[in-house]
């Protein structure tokens, strides 16, 4: 590995981090840490940039957070910078990384499908993306049934109660992505889904990706009066209670992709929610609550608004930020996932595959 590598990474709530290096016999040679956080006190930032010095080029970004650390003079303040923030923008340098405004985004955001569907679509659009056939896509969804969306691994019968689900008209689907149980309401619930290329989220850890995929959104919401930050592993959280949780699969075809999808509460219907769900003392004990009606702080109670004009907020903050040009699902694509919903998504074989 030699030559010249440039690095961005904006920091989860925190500023843009700026690196550029060269690689030479193995470690960083010419480390220059640039941005527009702060710091002090001034020498500071030549500390970082010696910290690195000679670093070998496969030190993850733990391990070069842990020699910025060592190297800061005594009480050095960073705002908008972390030290692992550092390590993370030379682990994208090397990786060669894009930036979100590298691409022409598309926006997807049609009328009402069924569940099963745009569990099919979610599969299919980020497939595409992974081909280089469809440029990163955001996709807005709008829902046609009320739904659980069950992780890719979860047991069926511990998540769902059926006869509860069948009694209030709830079909259950499972996603290709981990992660939670989702309540699904289409009047009460906003879904979008991030297709990336996976050069997007190079040089990121999982945990990072969460955070990075879900910065975006966090600026909307406090566009919105809504102070949001992300709570690992996949939750966004206020200082009312969780509003959202996110999920992700890596597609490694072609020259691959990352599907990051995100459910958020605008309303929630608690008590048909946990007649539905069978949510355990277990999963509830980590959230600091006995109660899972407490868990969830909607939206609709945040912000005031309906639920159609904090989707167009959304959108419209997504498209100031990163450009977003309309785009539509195509027929081809949507072929495809008909046909993935009938032998895939829509099937007993599927949906009990863990039982």
């Amino acid at each position: 590995m030699h030559g010249a590598y440039h690095g961005e990474y904006k920091v989860p709530g925190g500023k843009l981090v700026v690196v550029d290096l060269d690689a030479e016999d193995g470690v960083l040679r010419n480390v220059r840490v640039a941005g527009d956080f702060f710091l002090e006190p001034d020498e500071a930032i030549l500390a970082i940039d010696r910290a690195l010095e000679g670093a070998p080029v496969d030190t993850d970004a733990s391990g070069l957070a842990a020699r910025i650390d060592a190297a800061l003079p005594p009480g050095t303040q960073m705002f908008g910078l972390t030290a692992e923030g550092v390590g993370v923008a030379v682990r994208r340098a090397l990786a060669h990384a894009t930036d979100w405004t590298d691409y022409d985004w598309q926006l997807i955001h049609e009328p009402p499908q069924s569940p099963a569907l745009h569990m099919a679509l979610d599969e299919v659009i980020t497939a595409e993306v992974a081909a280089g056939r469809r440029p990163p896509t955001l996709r807005v969804w709008e829902w046609g049934a009320p739904a659980v969306v069950i992780g890719s691994f979860q047991s069926l019968r511990n998540e769902v109660d059926p006869e509860a689900a069948a009694r209030h008209g709830i079909q259950v689907v499972r996603r290709i992505s981990g992660g939670g149980a989702m309540f699904i309401e289409p009047g009460n619930t906003i879904t979008y889904s991030l297709s990336v290329p996976d050069a997007l989220v190079q040089g990121l850890s999982f945990t990072d990706s969460y955070a990075y995929l879900d910065d975006w959104v966090l600026g909307a919401l406090a566009d919105m009066g809504i102070r949001a930050w992300y709570q690992p592993l996949n939750d966004i959280a206020t200082d009312a209670g969780k509003i959202a949780g996110a999920a992700q699969k890596r597609m490694v075809t072609g020259h691959g992709a990352v599907l990051h999808h995100v459910t958020m509460a605008y309303d929630i219907d608690a008590d048909r929610m946990t007649e539905v769900l069978r949510i355990g003392r277990e999963k509830l004990s980590d959230k600091g609550t006995k109660s899972a009606k407490k868990r969830v702080d909607p939206l609709r109670r945040q912000t005031g608004l309906p639920r159609e004009t904090v989707i167009e907020r959304m959108i419209a903050s997504f498209r100031g930020r990163y450009g977003l040009t309309e785009g539509h699902v195509t027929e081809d694509e949507l072929t495809r996932a008909k046909e993935l919903a009938e032998t895939k998504f829509g099937t007993a074989e599927w949906t009990a595959r863990v039982p």
